[in-house]
């Protein structure tokens, strides 16, 4: 077999329970994908982008809804190695790579506040941008498991509110497009074996800006929401599926106030009723 099919392969059968299935129950339970849907999967370079464009690429070959889909990498400004690496995976994994460039990084680099916040917004509106351009009525993006328990945390630590990622969501600016996360329940750890499995080196980082000064993870509130859930999972192997059902499961009977449509609500609003 080419070294496409071996990791087509080992997605369906090796990896059927933590990834593939995951992958299936999904879509379905969240209602990602729908007839007719023309899908932009948004590959950053990484191994979720590259796995999600690799499930999507087998549903499509196997689900009996029909829809259409198309793989495209905008490129802010990487270095020559990092595109390098990018440009090989697709050629490996047997993806057809739309690559389109924009000057995102040349811009962000002239800000001094902020600017991941002002990099993540820009490229979000260019793949908005691209998706419409393309006829796509939705983005699938590769964030995972992990990625939904540790903002969740990060929402309550740092945000002082309880909240999400969210597994699709409507556009507020690009009227008719929708991003989905169809990797939403797969675990990080499954994707790092699959990844491991078949020999397969991605990039990690490709920021432009952590390239020129030294990275120290401790720094970083993510890793230290991520340090902290690994600890805890020494003592409860389940307690990243429970800060995850626990978003499912919220009791409004036994909360101060939560927002709805933008409006505050009290726990006495409904005291005396």
């Amino acid at each position: 077999m080419e070294k496409y099919q071996e990791v087509e392969r080992s997605i369906i059968k090796k990896y059927r329970k933590d990834i593939w299935a995951k992958f299936v129950k999904a879509v379905k339970e969240y209602k990602l994908i729908n007839e007719n849907d023309k899908i932009m999967v948004c590959i950053s370079g990484g191994k979720d982008s590259f796995l999600l464009a690799k499930c999507i690429e087998e549903l499509h070959k196997h689900s009996d809804v029909k829809f259409s889909f198309c793989c495209v990498m905008m490129d802010p400004g990487y270095n020559k190695k990092n595109r390098k690496l990018i440009e090989e995976n697709a050629k490996k994994l047997n993806i057809d790579l739309e690559i389109f460039e924009s000057d995102i990084f040349d811009i962000v680099s002239s800000v001094d506040k902020s600017p991941c916040y002002l990099c993540a917004r820009m490229r979000r509106g260019f793949l908005y941008s691209r998706a419409k351009e393309l006829g796509c009525n939705k983005i699938a993006l590769g964030h995972h498991f992990d990625d939904v328990i540790e903002t969740t945390l990060l929402s309550m630590f740092y945000g002082a509110e309880v909240k999400t990622m969210m597994p699709k969501l409507h556009s507020d600016n690009f009227k008719g497009i929708e991003l989905i996360r169809p990797i939403y329940l797969i675990k990080e750890k499954d994707i790092i074996s699959w990844k491991n499995y078949n020999n397969l080196e991605f990039i990690n980082c490709a920021c432009k800006f952590t390239e020129d000064i030294s990275s120290n993870k401790e720094d970083s509130k993510r890793e230290e929401v991520k340090e902290l859930i690994d600890n805890l999972r020494k003592v409860n192997d389940r307690v990243d599926y429970n800060i995850f059902k626990s978003l499912d499961n919220i009791n409004l009977d036994c909360v101060l106030g939560y927002n709805k449509n933008r409006k505050r609500h009290s726990f006495l609003d409904y005291y005396d009723e």
